[in-house]
């Protein structure tokens, strides 16, 4: 097998160190480069500080092959990641009169008047290769203690597509065409202990061989057992990957929702395509978050016929019809969530009606728990019926996420005939 590259990414910002903006450009680079088996083995973040951002990339070029920056490329007094590079390879900065060329037309194509602080991003390191930009900043490539230092912008809709069409390829045919190749094996209803202890044969047994690799990863109330494989080719990473993936669906059984791209909402998508039916919502705890789900799959609009958000007990008596049930019941209860479920159906004449009541906390209501949630399904040809899930304490935002894919989960689970196991 080819040996492949050693790298790190490291991302500039104070706003990132503050928490004012989000890194992921990181992410995707990590994802772009262990496609072609380049091993990416830190990522580091530092300030707007010429000290420590000379630091972070000296100590970076001594450990790998490649070091990747993002950011500090701007027009500003406080974008100093040229000065840094510059410095570190010990040369001046020299200006490209093309690159001059391009923020002029660049500003003159939007009707506008180019500040001269732009200039600033005409000016590289000299001997560096140029990165054509996608907005106003260009990257740039320059060797530096003798690793290859790839600067790119930190906007992320000008940094992708950069190094996908320059750095990406010129190190996947350093690497020598090394390929790693992930697949993803996605459970619901399952917490990420019990998914490993399940797969604990399967994980010690590739923990010896090396290759391929499974990981756990747990988001949103759901889990997913991610296998990597690297070899010489695609086909012969998959071709470790892929068997490893059959194991672990006949190991875990029901509680595989779908692979790779696909999660617990296509699952649904599926089993009501094969079936001929459509779907209508009527939600309250989780505001239309299950309908968000759904609609991300594709053609959703041939089965989803919509949904109600019927937050407050008001609307539930307005919208739903549902003044002598919630009289009866109260607004969060089985008996409300019913209700809920055959009115969608009904009101948006759809085959499967889903009602979801419940508490988000932080506080109780009317004696209900934080982390209640109550969800009904009204299939054709039997009565309609709840259950009551009993969620673990968490943060508002965490606990409406792990609430809709446990909505889902057990809407997946009854149209497949197949029994929801305890939460």
């Amino acid at each position: 097998m080819s040996r492949g590259l050693s790298a790190e990414i490291i991302a500039v910002g104070t706003e990132l160190l503050l928490g004012d903006a989000v890194d992921t450009n990181s992410a995707h680079l990590s994802q772009r480069l262990a496609e072609i088996g380049v091993d990416v083995y830190r990522h580091t973040t530092v300030g707007d500080n010429p000290a420590r951002l000379e630091t972070a990339i000296a100590e970076a070029c001594a450990r790998a092959d490649a070091v990747l920056v993002t950011g500090g490329l701007g027009p500003t007094q406080d974008d100093l990641t040229r000065d840094a590079v510059a410095a570190l390879a010990g040369v001046a900065l020299e200006r490209h009169e093309r690159l001059v060329a391009h923020l002029d037309r660049f500003f003159r194509d939007r009707g506008r008047e180019m500040p001269v602080a732009n200039l600033r991003q005409a000016d590289l390191p000299a001997g560096a290769r140029v990165l054509d930009p996608v907005g106003t900043a260009a990257g740039f490539a320059l060797e530096v203690a003798g690793a290859t230092v790839y600067c790119l912008p930190g906007v992320p809709r000008e940094m992708a597509p950069m190094a996908d069409a320059d750095v990406v390829p010129e190190l996947a045919a350093r690497a020598g065409a090394r390929v790693t190749v992930s697949r993803l094996v996605r459970t619901a209803g399952m917490s990420e202990s019990l998914v490993a202890e399940r797969a604990g044969a399967i994980v010690e047994r590739l923990d010896e061989a090396g290759n391929p690799t499974v990981a756990f990863l747990a988001s949103r109330g759901e889990t997913r057992v991610r296998v990597t494989g690297k070899a010489d080719s695609r086909e012969a990473a998959l071709a470790l990957v892929d068997p490893v993936v059959e194991e672990l669906v006949d190991l875990l059984g029901a509680g595989v929702a779908g692979l790779d791209d696909e999660g617990v909402e296509h699952a649904v998508a599926r089993l009501l395509r094969e079936r001929g039916w459509t779907l209508a919502l009527a939600e309250s705890v989780t505001g239309g978050l299950v309908a968000g789900r759904l609609v991300g799959v594709p053609g959703a609009s041939d089965w989803l016929r919509g949904g109600l958000v019927v937050y407050a007990t008001a609307s539930k008596r307005a919208l739903a019809g549902l003044g002598d049930v919630l009289a009866a019941h109260g607004p969060v209860s089985e008996g409300t969530s019913i209700a809920l479920a055959t009115a969608a159906r009904e009101r948006l004449d759809a085959d499967v009606g889903v009602g979801v009541t419940g508490v988000a906390g932080p506080d109780e209501q009317d004696g209900v728990a934080p982390g209640t949630v109550i969800v009904a399904v009204d299939l054709p040809g039997r009565p309609p019926g709840a259950r009551t899930i009993t969620l673990p304490p968490r943060e508002r935002p965490a606990l409406l996420e792990f609430a809709t894919s446990a909505v889902l989960d057990h809407l997946r689970r009854l149209l497949a005939d197949v029994d929801a196991p305890g939460w």
